[in-house]
């Protein structure tokens, strides 16, 4: 097995003449994040308010304790 490629290193690139070449726009869609991902950040504001109400609601709780 040849690793240095140089059977096919000097090819000329293909082009398809049945398929038009794929704008770069969309090409670069391709690697965007996955839809299964969209509602992650929603998620974390959400959680993260959550855990903050919890705290301030302690943090009152202990206050009314040390009175």
């Amino acid at each position: 097995m040849n690793d240095s490629y140089e059977d096919i290193i000097n090819l000329p690139h293909h082009v398809s003449k049945r398929h038009r070449q794929m704008p770069l726009a969309e090409r670069a869609a391709q690697f965007a994040p996955f839809a299964a991902l969209e509602g992650h950040a929603v998620a974390v504001r959400s959680t993260a308010q959550r855990v903050r109400l919890q705290i301030e609601e302690r943090e009152k709780q202990q206050a009314d304790w040390d009175c």
